[in-house]
């Protein structure tokens, strides 16, 4: 990796610096996208068939993962990694709980009472991405908010194995939420099954889980269309800004950096940091390290649109930052908890040398399903209420009526909507006239 000087580029340098991969990935993906979208909705399990043949390698007859081969592949997964999967889901669970909405009540006026209920959504559809590799997290990361929040149907949906059968360590996840309906199509057909509905696959009302550049496309168009899901927000290809002081420990920077960087080649991840020689010396860590992964030639991809930048002070680094908007952001200072105030955009922040990003992704209890393409300047990870409608409720007796009504009428008025202010008039002159209300 290249060490990049802040104060040596142009403006134009410095945007083209901090490109996502992502943003170039041109008319293709969307034309791809839409192809698919079609496909699915024309010829439904046909076509998710013939697309998984054609783009996972794999042959699946039955869509849906028959509840006894699901027991057989839990049954026979590592008890160590069955013990992980249930520890994870515990602190998500005790995180993601705590956090819950709550509906509430205000007397808003003396005999009007307005109230906020909370709903579960009704169907959801979740995308656990298999494509470079299995992400039974990302399992528990949707399937523990969707049980919370509870909603009576879920659906998940993951790429199948070479084999046509899912990995068992999804399943197992799948189990802990109880999650039941597990199906084997993967990418921007999965989008679409859960999208459209198919004879196998429900028409869900909303869509969550992350992916490549294709998926993300996939959730874009879904959503935007007439009738289409909601989705949880934009969560692309992996990111990671790391914001570090000349006392950080290189060899942890690396390797946080290449964290991310084996997520898939269009990952990337960003070090800033206000000591040309800590830089110099992660990006000869990043050189060592990487050579050593079973994943090297994906992460060496994601390396080639990631950045090491010099910047002259921490101040310029969370500006910086802040403009980036990542998905994670380590802070790796040595008084990080001083420095979070200065964090205005971030998905989710680490702080200090032993906070390294894979908890986040697995089992500190924070959710990993984050915004990304700089979309956490508007929004935030997924958490309970992302699996919930909230409903407002009011009631007003004949004496709350009476206080509030003459305000409605002049507003009403104010915007010339005269059949808004009679239905409150005809109200206000029965009572005047002490007829029954």
């Amino acid at each position: 990796m290249n060490v990049l000087t802040w104060t040596e580029l142009s403006a134009a340098e410095r945007t083209g610096a901090l490109r996502r991969a992502t943003a170039a990935a041109g008319p293709e993906v969307t034309t791809g996208v839409a192809d698919i979208l079609e496909q699915v909705r024309s010829d439904g399990d046909d076509a998710l068939r013939s697309l998984t043949r054609r783009l996972d390698g794999a042959e699946v007859d039955a869509l849906e993962v028959p509840p006894a081969d699901r027991d057989a592949a839990v049954a026979s997964l590592d008890p160590v990694l069955r013990q992980a999967i249930t520890e994870a889901a515990g602190r998500i669970r005790a995180f993601h709980e705590a956090g819950m909405q709550r509906g509430y009540a205000v007397e808003t006026a003396p005999g009007v009472l307005c109230e906020r209920v909370v709903r579960p959504i009704r169907r959801v559809g979740l995308y656990v991405p298999a494509g470079t590799a299995p992400l039974p997290s990302t399992a528990l990361m949707l399937g523990v908010p969707a049980q919370l929040a509870g909603c009576p149907e879920v659906v998940l949906c993951t790429p199948p194995r070479p084999d046509g059968t899912a990995d068992p360590a999804v399943l197992a996840a799948a189990a802990e939420c109880g999650i039941t309906r597990v199906f084997l199509v993967g990418g921007a057909q999965a989008v679409a099954a859960m999208a459209y509905g198919t004879a196998s696959v429900p028409r869900c009302d909303k869509l969550f889980g992350p992916g490549n550049a294709w998926v993300t496309e996939a959730k874009r168009q879904v959503s935007t269309a007439e009738g289409g899901p909601g989705i949880d927000m934009p969560a692309g290809p992996s990111e990671v800004l790391v914001i570090a002081d000349a006392g950080a420990d290189a060899e942890f920077v690396a390797a946080d950096l290449l964290s991310q960087a084996e997520h898939g080649p269009d990952s990337q991840v960003v070090l800033l940091t206000d000591s040309a020689d800590l830089a110099a010396r992660v990006a000869q860590q990043v050189e060592e390290q990487v050579e050593s992964l079973p994943r090297a030639d994906i992460a060496r991809k994601a390396l080639a649109s990631s950045r090491l930048v010099v910047v002259p002070d921490l101040d310029t680094a969370f500006e910086v930052s802040n403009d980036y908007a990542p998905e994670h952001l380590i802070l790796s200072l040595r008084e990080p908890r001083g420095w979070v105030d200065r964090v205005d955009r971030a998905g989710s922040v680490f702080l200090g040398d032993h906070t390294p990003e894979t908890l986040g992704d697995y089992c500190s209890g924070t959710n990993h399903v984050l915004p990304t393409a700089g979309a956490a300047r508007f929004t935030g990870g997924v958490n309970v209420s992302a699996f919930q409608i909230a409903m407002t409720v009011q009631h007003a007796t004949p004496e709350g009526l009476a206080v509030v009504g003459p305000c409605a009428v002049t507003l009403s008025e104010a915007e010339q909507l005269h059949a808004h202010q009679r239905a409150v008039t005809r109200r206000l002159d029965r009572l005047a006239a002490g007829g029954a209300p």
